[in-house]
């Protein structure tokens, strides 16, 4: 197997709403799209998938444990500034969010959770990996 990743699936309560929050709010693009499941390019070769709990749970074969994943998903930018609009841009969504800081390992970042509790970082890493992820 390739080390890589090529979907990242988040079950969601409502897609509809999902969509909005996404696709109205945060003004990404989606590539494919239905009442169930909607699929946005996130990368070269990599789309988040938010799939209906129904339809997922229906392909898995079990419901996902209940609560949110001890996970975060991470948008990297190249400045603080960057950091803090994208946050501004989510709590005016109506997102929680828990503000940005400077980080000990160096870079700022603070974070927020979309309409079905999955978190997101925003970060600003001054590092290597920084640079490496982004575009």
């Amino acid at each position: 197997m390739e080390q890589r990743v090529s979907l990242i699936t988040l079950a969601v309560a409502d897609v509809e709403r999902s969509r909005r929050f996404y696709v109205e709010g945060l003004s990404w693009s989606p590539m494919f799209e239905d009442d169930e499941v909607v699929m946005l390019p996130v990368g070269e070769h990599l789309l988040l998938s938010l799939w209906s709990l129904e339809g997922f749970t229906a392909e898995v074969g079990e419901a996902p444990a209940p609560g949110i994943a001890p996970i975060a998903l991470a948008h990297n930018v190249a400045t603080e500034a960057e950091v803090d609009i994208v946050l501004q841009q989510a709590a005016a969504l109506g997102a929680v969010v828990q503000p940005a800081q400077r980080r000990e390992w160096g870079g700022y970042s603070g974070y927020f959770r979309d309409p079905d509790g999955f978190r997101w970082e925003i970060a600003m890493n001054p590092g290597e990996t920084g640079a490496f992820v982004l575009p």
